[in-house]
């Protein structure tokens, strides 16, 4: 009887089971396309990663580990929401992706090993594109607030993703150059004990720290710059070569008798005098305190070990503090739940590019970028290089940028390394703009932002800078992250193959001022208290509809729709009470539930096109076989709960 490798095992084992780790509703993770992942397709894209006939021994230094060799069109190294990101909308182009990442989730900062919430614009809208799509799955199928569950639902995207090879627990340790280019990089796992050898045409370092562009001798800036060197009239916060620190994050759970806490002898004594401007409010202890920060005087990487010692040290201390001075009787019955022991990390290398964003781009120059990809709206947000050892400072200072701003193309990728192209918060920025960029979402836009272009350089054998040099491909660009729900400020929909943009356009009504022809003008969002761009109407009795019709009949194989997800207030993975009152658990309300596409022929026959039930999300993208149409109809049935229809933009494609 021959005998059964593992592969065939492990293959006959699964049999013919469908993989979906959500089925809470009839709904595709992937909100641009409906697709049902089989287990047969995830499992061999595992096996890659550890076949059978890896060598042992292959790399002399290593003789206990075996080597594997793997190419890809685009490695991305780092798995926080910059680098997921990156690598999915690259695969959702087409581009072969390898991602890895050392530790055992995806997420970064995010993630549930430091338990920082993803926030970005404060200028009454939110960023789009993936990073919605992910915030709305996890508003949706986490209502329990679970932050492990988080983690999951960013493996459950990259996981989905055929072209996508996911490597956790390895890290980038070194690279092969062939001249300015990288060749190839180094990784390791050694839970796993491979040696992998990654060819590729273009890379991406969102590892935060810029591991990858160190080993590749990409030029680098670090620490805050004097204010002449960029003419910041902030840039004399703190002495040069100072950075910004890390933080551990604790959670506290409240129980139903009280809970003794007594501190190590190695905590530190907190007293009043240390939380000068760091205030200890009732109940905020749920979600520990960002200001428990250190790190800006010491090197942020090499010293980690003593800035991760003395963090823990201020966490216990603090709640020694909260739980045993007397001032906090309403924290008796409270207990610690979670204390992180990564260090979340503000701030290391910054690479540079063709373009340094500054203060000044942040203030205003954006308007005058010819690059534009992506956008933020965070404050300038700088923090004492002391952290909590400023004692006589406040934690942070913030600059508000007067509106939100666009970030160019050229700061995301490296000037002298040309094939590295950058996404997080090692972007081509000088420390002041960083401030502004470095929070999640922002990286999470410019990561999308970064993948498509990767996509469109290998798929037209282009490097970033030739990309950025082409007038028309850098159009094209804008417009694919367009189509795909990003947001650039100014940047409208001209996309030539959108039929919808020749329609004319009806509805069954209006609403606050609205009219159907918005869902065509080319801007798929609005600000806080502004109607501008959406078309809204009221829910009747069999609900409301909206039509698109051609002068002439057309060919349509594909609808995309930009729903409502009321983009007005705050919506992220969190556990700080203050954050999560401004954002809404479960489907926005705003956002159609139940709908329907309806085609109508050039002889006046209807067929449905598609069909939808419990819908959540704010991008859904609708193929069929192509058909002739000379009308096509959204009839909105049900919303989440809102009282009228909203809809942003429909598009249609050959």
């Amino acid at each position: 009887m021959p005998m059964t490798t593992r592969r065939e095992f492990l293959t006959a084992a699964a049999g013919l089971a469908g993989y979906s780790l959500f089925v809470k509703a009839p709904q595709s993770l992937a909100a641009c396309e409906d697709r049902f992942v089989l287990r047969e397709s995830v499992a061999p894209r595992i096996d890659e990663l550890a076949p059978d006939n890896a060598e042992l021994g292959a790399v002399a230094a290593e003789p206990n580990l075996r080597r594997v060799d793997l190419r890809a069109d685009l490695l991305v190294v780092g798995g926080g929401l910059a680098g997921v990101c990156a690598a999915i909308s690259a695969a959702r182009h087409g581009a072969r992706v390898i991602l890895v990442q050392d530790r055992s989730r995806l997420g970064g900062n995010a993630s549930s090993e430091i338990k920082m919430h993803p926030l970005g614009s404060q200028m009454g809208f939110r960023e789009c594109g993936l990073i919605e799509e992910f915030c709305l799955e996890n508003a949706y199928q986490n209502e329990q607030d679970a932050w492990e569950v988080w983690d999951l639902i960013l493996y459950d995207k990259v996981i989905r993703e055929p072209n996508i090879r996911l490597l956790l627990d390895s890290t980038l340790y070194r690279v092969e150059m062939d001249g300015e280019r990288i060749r190839a990089a180094w990784v390791r796992c050694d839970r796993t004990e491979h040696l992998y050898r990654i060819e590729a045409t273009l890379f991406v370092d969102s590892t935060g720290d810029g591991r990858l562009g160190l080993e590749a001798g990409a030029e680098f800036m670090i620490g805050r710059e004097a204010p002449e060197v960029f003419g910041e009239s902030h840039g004399n916060f703190d002495p040069p070569g100072t950075t910004q620190g890390s933080s551990i994050l604790f959670t506290s759970r409240k129980h139903d008798r009280p809970m003794p806490f007594e501190a190590p002898s190695w905590a530190r004594q907190i007293s009043e005098s240390d939380l000068y401007g760091r205030p200890i409010k009732p109940g905020s202890w749920v979600y520990g305190y960002w200001w428990i920060e250190l790190g800006g005087v010491y090197d942020t990487i090499r010293d980690n070990e003593r800035l991760r010692f003395e963090l823990l040290a201020i966490v216990l201390g603090v709640w020694d503090y909260i739980k045993n001075s007397g001032k906090f009787p309403e924290a008796a019955n409270y207990a610690l739940d979670t204390v992180g022991m990564i260090p979340g990390k503000r701030e290391s290398r910054r690479f540079v590019g063709d373009y340094i964003m500054t203060q000044h781009d942040l203030e205003g120059r954006w308007k005058q970028l010819a690059d534009p990809v992506a956008f933020g709206g965070w404050m300038m947000d700088d923090h004492p290089a002391l952290g909590f050892d400023a004692k006589d400072r406040k934690p942070y200072t913030p600059h508000r940028v007067p509106e939100p701003y666009n970030i160019a193309y050229g700061s995301l990728y490296s000037r002298n390394v040309p094939n590295l192209m950058l996404a997080g918060r090692d972007v081509s920025a000088s420390h002041v703009a960083f401030t502004s960029m470095r929070v999640m979402k922002t990286c999470a836009v410019i990561g999308q932002a970064v993948g498509t272009a990767a996509a469109q350089c290998i798929r037209d054998g282009l490097l970033p800078r030739q990309l950025r040099a082409d007038r028309a491909r850098l159009a094209a660009l804008q417009q694919s992250l367009l189509r795909d729900g990003a947001i650039i400020l100014g940047v409208k929909n001209e996309d030539p193959a959108d039929l919808a943009r020749k329609a004319k356009v009806t509805a069954s009504g209006t609403a606050f001022e609205t009219t159907p022809e918005r869902v065509i003008n080319g801007v798929n969002y609005d600000r806080k208290g502004e109607n501008a761009n959406r078309w809204m109407a009221p829910m009747g009795r069999e609900g409301a509809w909206l039509q698109l019709e051609w002068e002439a009949p057309v060919t349509v194989r594909e609808v995309r729709l930009v729903h409502d997800t009321g983009l007005h207030r705050q919506l992220t993975m969190t556990l700080n009470p203050d954050v999560k009152k401004r954002c809404a658990p479960g489907p926005q309300p705003e956002t159609t539930r139940d709908y329907r596409l309806v085609g109508i022929r050039p002889d006046g026959s209807e067929v449905e096109l598609a069909s939808v039930a419990y819908n959540y999300q704010r991008l859904r993208c609708h193929r069929f076989d192509p058909v002739s149409l000379r009308a096509l109809r959204v009839v909105i049935e049900r919303t989440n709960g809102a009282e009228h229809a909203s809809l942003y933009e429909v598009r249609a494609y050959a």
